[in-house]
């Protein structure tokens, strides 16, 4: 009887060490699989990193071929350029200089992007460039009222001949008016016949197109909205006006078409200019009266533009020209003392005022003015 028990206790042992052999044997050929799927899993990962690898550098291959094809292209037209500019030259004026600063316009006017080149229409001039002063005045017609011939008689009466030579001035006629701009340039022709043949004296015509409906509308409902729709579009005159002269001159002044000049003012401002013992000005004023009589550096005017157009629609110009120092003279939180104390170091101010405003009639609809600089 033991004996049996002894056998079947041996028997049971087998049969738990054949068991516990057939678990260890399965889960080493489990593992074994595992291992086998993992192997296959990185040899299929090594293999698409190897067609990532041909992939790209076939797209390397074919990026390169392009860049060579587009500097192909642009050595191409670069050795054209040349003969391009000569046209468009030839098409403008022999010695016309195209301000790039234009396209700057595009940027803040969505509704000229489309066009082709921006630039106004020449009606009177010979290229003229390489002067020290260029003289801008902006004119719209004013109905029976025009005080254009005075101004061009004072400003140009108070030049020498060899002052006359070494500046220019531009008439901008900023009127869709055909009328007006035929009066003018027939004015013009006739009453200073020197000043055209030399070149001294230009006309040029803003294109509608660049004004955007808005400003063109002339049946605004209210009052405020065509007083607000006036003073836009005299800011736009004046950047239009200042991009155009920029290329031309060493200095900008900027006048109006209302004023009148005092004997030998051009050889005071030029005498003045330069006996300034410091460069750091930032505009010369030779009138304390809104935006006459304001001397700039040409090399200046783009940053002004810039300026004038992102709030164009807030403010006059005048008002603008005065920001602009707050934005760049004055730091957040400084002492307002200490602020305006440099201001006076870059904004001179010349007295006497050299010119005086005379307009009684504004451009502007119904509207009479009786402003006087009292420094003149």
């Amino acid at each position: 009887m033991r004996t049996k028990q002894v056998n079947l206790l041996i028997t049971l042992v087998a049969i738990a060490l054949f068991s516990f052999s057939c678990f260890c044997i399965y889960k080493i050929t489990q593992t074994n699989n595992r291992l086998i799927n993992c192997r296959n899993h990185i040899l299929e990962f090594k293999e698409n990193m190897l067609h990532l690898r041909n992939k790209t550098e076939k797209n390397s291959q074919e990026m390169m071929k392009v860049l060579n094809r587009m500097k192909y292209e642009i050595t191409k037209r670069e050795n054209s350029s040349g003969n391009l500019v000569a046209q468009k030259a030839d098409i403008l004026n022999k010695n016309e200089t195209v301000s790039n600063t234009f396209e700057d316009l595009k940027f803040f006017f969505p509704h000229i992007r489309k066009e082709g080149r921006i630039y106004p229409d020449v009606i009177i001039g010979k290229g003229k460039t390489g002067v020290s002063f260029a003289l801008g005045i902006s004119t719209v017609n004013r109905g029976n009222y025009s005080y254009l011939k005075q101004t061009l008689t004072s400003v140009v009466s108070g030049m020498t001949l060899s002052e006359e030579k070494d500046s220019v001035v531009i008439v901008s006629v900023a009127d869709s008016n055909k009328d007006y701009l035929h009066s003018v340039v027939k004015m013009i022709t006739r009453k200073f016949k020197r000043q055209v043949r030399s070149g001294s004296l230009e006309v040029i015509s803003i294109p509608a197109f660049l004004y955007s409906s808005m400003l063109n509308a002339k049946h605004l409902a209210e009052a405020s909205q065509k007083l607000a729709s006036w003073r836009t579009k005299q800011v736009l005159d004046f950047c239009i006006l200042m991009l155009y002269a920029q290329p031309k001159a060493k200095y900008y002044l900027q006048l109006e078409d209302d004023i009148i000049a005092k004997e030998m003012y051009f050889t005071k401002i030029t005498d003045f200019v330069g006996n300034i013992s410091s460069n750091n000005w930032f505009f010369i004023e030779f009138s304390m009266l809104g935006f006459i009589g304001k001397l700039f550096r040409s090399e200046d005017l783009t940053h002004f533009v810039r300026f004038f157009l992102m709030f164009y629609k807030e403010k006059p110009i005048d008002w603008l020209l005065n920001d602009i120092f707050q934005v760049k003279v004055c730091d957040t939180g400084e002492d307002l003392g200490n602020c305006i104390k440099r201001k006076k170091q870059i904004r001179i101010r010349y007295k006497p005022s050299l010119f005086q405003h005379v307009g009684i009639h504004s451009s502007f609809p119904g509207k009479e003015q009786y402003e006087k600089d009292v420094y003149y």
